[in-house]
């Protein structure tokens, strides 16, 4: 390696969370450590304008801590424009845990983790996310009181509660595309089915839409054709099916300069956070004629499970206030058509409008 290379490489690995271009301000990006159980974590708080940071916590192998903190970073500003959408009391925060949740998930670990966010004092609240499930919430929650999504902090498991928003966006998106919000026979290309992909799923065979599935876990992809008659693909295609509807129920930035000119979707309405890799792409789906259901808009049931419930009996309140995302979406839409801006800067200047209403 050459000197000046060598010099660009080391500036990069030593760069702060100030320096990063994901960085937009935050008011705090803690990196949590324990040697014991070998936790690596990036605890980020965007703003808290409205409330406390709510956001969940994601395990994923990353390779990078970089490519953690990108994520952290990211994930965290969309939390705060979500939770402010949703109309919620809260600010937006976001954790990751570098982990392969398959092979070094351990009780040790997730119990650090949650002795890491008592020690915030409030200042950020955890819940499940990506590679976290129920039961691991209910081990973070026996070393914090700032965490949600448990059997003892409200409804549990907040995944089918985002599920029944994405389902209920997608039908308003269709309706706003289309003219009509029946699914029979409309296509939909899902990619990643966990939790809330599946849930989806469910939602849209049940009315009659035809489903066209992927996932990196070849069990999840035979569960489906065998339960809704799903056509499966390969996930790195999934973008690119022809279908009505692309709905990325995975990871983000599935929607890119590389993507966007091979999909042949309409409508874009998925569970995925960060679908966009850049703020460009919203502007290169408007001008292909693509509507694009914001993914913190779309995606809110779940949070909005944790910030409202507080027993089961919450269940009816909190199900009516996810349905009502269908609306919000559709009052995107309609602005996006009135001002001639893209649904995603619409998303983004309502949710500001509301955080300087806070």
């Amino acid at each position: 390696m050459n000197a000046p290379l060598a010099q660009a490489v080391a500036l990069e690995d030593t760069s702060t969370a100030f320096d990063h271009p994901e960085f937009s301000g935050h008011e705090q990006v803690v990196f949590a450590h324990d040697p014991a159980s070998g936790l690596r974590a990036i605890i980020a708080i965007h703003n808290t304008r409205l409330g406390p940071a709510l956001g969940g916590c994601r395990m994923w192998g990353y390779r990078t801590s970089r490519e953690a903190l990108t994520d952290a970073l990211r994930l965290s500003k969309g939390m705060t424009y979500k939770n402010a959408l949703a109309g919620l009391p809260l600010g937006g925060g976001k954790s990751v845990i570098i982990a392969d949740p398959k092979t070094e998930k351990t009780p040790e670990l997730l119990k650090a983790f949650g002795r890491h966010v008592e020690r915030l004092a409030g200042g950020y609240i955890t819940a499940e996310d990506v590679g976290i499930t129920a039961a691991d919430m209910e081990l973070i929650a026996s070393q914090t009181g700032h965490a949600r999504g448990t059997e003892a902090t409200g409804l549990g498991d907040p995944s089918p509660y985002t599920a029944l928003g994405v389902f209920t966006g997608i039908q308003a998106a269709v309706a706003h595309k289309f003219g009509t919000s029946h699914l029979t026979g409309i296509t939909v290309s899902v990619q990643g089915l966990g939790n809330v992909g599946y849930g989806v799923c469910r939602y849209l065979h049940a009315h009659g839409a035809k489903l066209v599935v992927s996932d990196i876990h070849e069990p999840n992809v035979k569960r489906a054709v065998a339960e809704f008659g799903a056509q499966p693909i390969d996930p790195h295609q999934a973008h690119a099916a022809d279908v009505d509807v692309y709905a990325p129920c995975a990871l983000g930035a599935t929607i890119n300069a590389a993507t966007i000119p091979q999909i042949k979707a309409k409508v874009i309405a998925g569970a995925a956070n960060n679908q966009l890799q850049t703020p460009e792409d919203g502007v290169k789906l408007m001008q292909r004629g693509i509507l694009y259901a914001p993914d913190y808009a779309l995606n809110a049931g779940g949070v909005i499970s944790v910030a409202l419930a507080t027993s089961s009996k919450d269940d009816a309140m909190v199900r009516e206030k996810t349905l009502a995302i269908g609306d919000t979406l559709t009052a995107i839409f309609k602005r996006a058509d009135r001002e001639g801006l893209p649904t995603s800067v619409v998303a983004d200047k309502l949710a500001e409008e509301r955080l300087m209403a806070g």
